[in-house]
């Protein structure tokens, strides 16, 4: 399973944040800085209880605001 989580930072907090995710590297596959509402995009494969975990310990970093996990689903379009 793959999914997509949205991080919101405190302002000037990106370096200090991609190297806290950059450690938590067990189902962690990409991590992206980006613009728009969110401030860091990080690419998850795992099961869904290492999504869980894992989204639980980003809330444990003190400069994340907030995060939005987006999970992949498999959608049959009949082609």
């Amino acid at each position: 399973m793959r999914a997509l989580c949205l991080i919101t930072i405190k302002p000037g907090k990106t370096d200090n944040i991609m190297e806290s995710l950059k450690k938590k590297r067990k189902i962690l596959k990409e991590i992206l800085p980006v613009t728009g509402r969110a401030d860091i995009c990080v690419l998850l494969q795992g099961t869904m209880d290492e999504i869980n975990n894992m989204v639980i310990d980003f809330k444990k970093i003190k400069e994340i605001v907030s995060t939005e996990t987006l999970i992949e689903v498999e959608v049959n379009m009949g082609w």
